[in-house]
């Protein structure tokens, strides 16, 4: 495939991203109304895992993990378990518009975390656009409070662990082709849930509850796992065929998807307040991206100085 159009396969795939991803939301909602959140973040991975086995046959890749990959992916899956709790919790009784807003101060805390944690270099300019991004984070978190109490930070929790998720896959990605790592890490987060469920009920915790779905509910609970393995399939095979550079400014479409399957569907709206907290995120994240392109190209043309000019 040409260059060009593994580009443009990648944005083509990427934008799929971003119709299918609010779609788990819409879903997990739905189910919420009648379902625990506990049930529906199981049965999520569970119909991950029964979705990706069969193409992992399919492909002939090794299921086999050493110890490295098997760590990796307990974490890889934890987090996942934790960032997919958080949002579905936040989700059941706010505007997923609202709630996503929220998380997408994501990419600011894998900034921080970069420089704090993992001594990266972030330079001040960076910092900066990363609090404001925070601050704007803020605006839709003050109405949202009032509305709704502290679920309101529900989403925070999900920016934080989906963060740490991100950062695990990518150490693990160097390891494991993403096809059995999407498998594994569905059947790692299943099975820890299991007992996670059980102690949650024998607990008497309504949230973790162990409630088989019953009618319809069956079906948001199995669309909830569908959508979510199409969509992160869908932004795993973008980043292969395209630069995640050219990539991370179309992510932010998925907050124009998730608005309108919102308000078609729940009939939610976002208010001024939030359209001003959406407005600056996304113009803190998209300077962020600016910056990181920067850097990067600035990194190039000092290990590699441009060739002599012909004379």
């Amino acid at each position: 495939m040409e260059t060009n159009d593994r580009i443009l396969a990648g944005i083509a795939l990427m934008i799929c991203f971003c119709i299918f991803a609010p779609l788990i939301d819409v879903a997990a909602k739905l189910a919420a109304q009648a379902v625990p959140v506990g049930v529906v973040t199981l049965g999520r991975f569970v119909v991950q895992g029964a979705l990706m086995l069969p193409v992992v046959l399919l492909m002939g890749q090794s299921f086999r993990l050493t110890r490295r990959t098997l760590s990796l992916t307990l974490l890889r899956a934890t987090m996942s378990i934790l960032a997919t709790y958080c949002f579905v919790a936040a989700v059941r009784v706010m505007p997923i518009a609202d709630a996503l807003a929220i998380a997408f101060v994501e990419p600011f805390i894998i900034l921080l975390i970069g420089k704090l944690v993992l001594a990266e270099q972030v330079g001040p300019r960076r910092l900066v656009a990363s609090a404001v991004g925070f601050a704007g984070a803020l605006l839709v978190i003050q109405p949202s409070f009032a509305a709704f109490g502290p679920v309101a930070l529900f989403p925070l929790g999900t920016a934080v662990t989906f963060a740490a998720y991100m950062l695990v896959t990518r150490h693990l990605s160097r390891e494991m082709h993403p096809v059995p790592m999407q498998f594994h890490t569905a059947l790692v987060a299943a099975l820890l849930c299991v007992p996670l469920l059980v102690a949650g009920d024998a607990a008497g915790e309504p949230s973790l509850a162990l409630t088989a779905p019953e009618g319809i509910f069956w079906l948001w609970c199995a669309s909830v796992g569908i959508a979510a393995t199409v969509s992160h399939m869908a932004m795993t095979y973008a980043l292969k065929f395209a630069p995640s550079a050219t990539l991370a400014p179309l992510h932010y479409l998925e907050i124009v998807t998730a608005t309108l399957f919102g308000y078609l569907i729940f009939d939610d709206f976002p208010d001024a307040l939030t359209w001003a907290g959406v407005a600056v995120i996304v113009g803190s994240g998209l300077y962020v991206i600016h910056r990181e392109r920067q850097v990067a190209r600035a990194a190039r043309l000092t290990v590699e100085p441009p060739a002599p000019e012909l004379r």
